[in-house]
């Protein structure tokens, strides 16, 4: 599992004006939940970006006030004018406790549907389970080789042992469609099998 670290500093101050110091020096304000007890916490801009810019899922490693959190991203907050981070919801991963989080999907195989001149196409990227924090993994493999032309893969098809899914289950993952080129060439194949009927 990828983990990253970020130094944080414990928050003693709130409120507004606190908060304002804290982005004019680039800091952004967090809170990490879901365990024992609520830490307000702020840390650099910079330390939150390979956090926050990716569509990977990875743990993050919170160092607060000598004690090192292990978390995962829950929410984020950013500034409607200058889109910079605002505000960071971190939650605690506790070991006998479940936990809510977005995995994101990756396609194996060669699809039968592709391979017969149909095009694939990916309705989700990623699929929402509920978990113990052992169980959580980087990606959820979906196998595609066997998805035919016009087929489809729902969220019910998608193995993910020891999780429960939380998205509906009849929800399309991925599917093969026709491609207008295939189209054009089925329309005149019973054309050209009802010119060559009437020649004889």
């Amino acid at each position: 599992m990828k983990t990253i670290t970020i130094e944080g500093q414990l928050r003693t101050e709130t409120g507004k004006k606190a908060t304002r110091q804290l982005r004019l020096q680039e800091m952004v304000p967090g809170v990490i939940y879901g365990g024992e007890n609520e830490v307000s916490f702020y840390a650099s801009a910079k330390a939150f970006k390979s956090l926050v810019y990716t569509g990977e899922f990875q743990i993050a490693e919170v160092s607060v006030d000598g004690k090192v959190y292990r978390t995962i991203l829950k929410d984020l907050q950013f500034d409607k004018v200058s889109d910079a981070l605002n505000h960071v919801d971190l939650m605690e991963l506790v070991e006998d406790k479940k936990v809510i989080a977005t995995l994101p999907l990756k396609f194996t195989g060669a699809s039968a549907g592709v391979k017969a001149g149909g095009k694939l196409v990916l309705k989700m990227k990623a699929i929402k389970v509920k978990t113990l924090p052992k169980y959580l993994k980087e990606t959820i493999e979906v196998d595609i080789t066997n998805l035919e032309l016009n087929g489809n893969i729902r969220v019910q098809d998608v193995i993910a042992p020891n999780m429960e899914v939380m998205n509906s289950p009849r929800i399309s993952v991925a599917s093969v469609v026709m491609t207008r080129q295939l189209k054009q060439e089925e329309a005149a194949a019973p054309a050209k099998g009802a010119a060559a009927a009437k020649k004889k």
